[in-house]
């Protein structure tokens, strides 16, 4: 594992219960108005009956894909958002790195007609996760991911590599996390690499900001 990954991890583990209460007190606007809403809405516009949330965090789309019928199963590398997301209700979450899934080292079950990620793709190699995540989805299955514009947060510099979030003006006590910024072309890369075809892209915006708040993609596995 290379040091900015390992970083990666060591913040998550430092940031979980900051990020538990940034999420449930409704502090990130940008997930208010527009992200939260824009997963939710891909998700279901799939009509799936089972989906594999992949990095579910403390678990609030798990409860809300429950709360409308569907089955959703969440694996998260962190222990502490895993326990934050069972403590909420969602029984069935599991523990697992990256690695670890990319390996098929752990049974997070298969057949899913959907596999979701919703802002947790933040480390530099991702085919091999994407390939694991392409054989545990039914035949055709759809990968939905939602992830940073890379237009957006390029700040000058478009091209991947490694970039830093301080959670400037966040409240509490939070360590800088590394994450891999990718291009377009790579992610859309990525995903052919994987095994996917791209049938949706979408740039979730608030109709009072000139940029887009996310890119949101759909495939299928091929």
């Amino acid at each position: 594992m290379s040091a900015p990954e390992s970083d990666l991890l060591q913040s998550w583990q430092h940031n979980a219960r900051s990020w538990i209460e940034a999420i449930r007190s409704g502090a990130i606007d940008s997930r208010l108005q527009v992200t939260d809403q824009a997963i939710l809405l891909a998700v279901m516009g799939r009509q799936p009956e089972r989906v594999l949330d992949l990095g579910c965090g403390e678990g609030w789309l798990l409860r809300a894909l429950a709360d409308r019928g569907i089955t959703a199963i969440g694996v998260d590398g962190d222990p502490t958002l895993i326990e934050a997301a069972r403590a909420a209700g969602s029984a069935d979450v599991h523990v697992a790195s990256y690695e670890a899934l990319a390996q098929a080292q752990l049974d997070v079950g298969r057949d899913y007609d959907l596999i979701c990620a919703n802002f947790s793709l933040l480390q530099q190699d991702i085919i091999p996760l994407l390939a694991a995540m392409n054989a545990l989805l039914v035949p055709g299955g759809t990968l939905v991911i939602q992830t940073l514009h890379p237009w957006a947060v390029a700040a000058g510099d478009y091209q991947d590599g490694w970039r830093e979030e301080t959670f400037a003006g966040f409240k509490g006590q939070w360590q800088p996390m590394p994450w891999y910024f990718r291009t377009l072309s790579s992610w859309l890369n990525a995903l052919d690499m994987a095994g996917f075809q791209l049938v949706g892209l979408q740039e979730p915006q608030h109709p009072q900001s000139p940029a887009p708040q996310s890119l949101l993609m759909t495939a299928l596995r091929r």
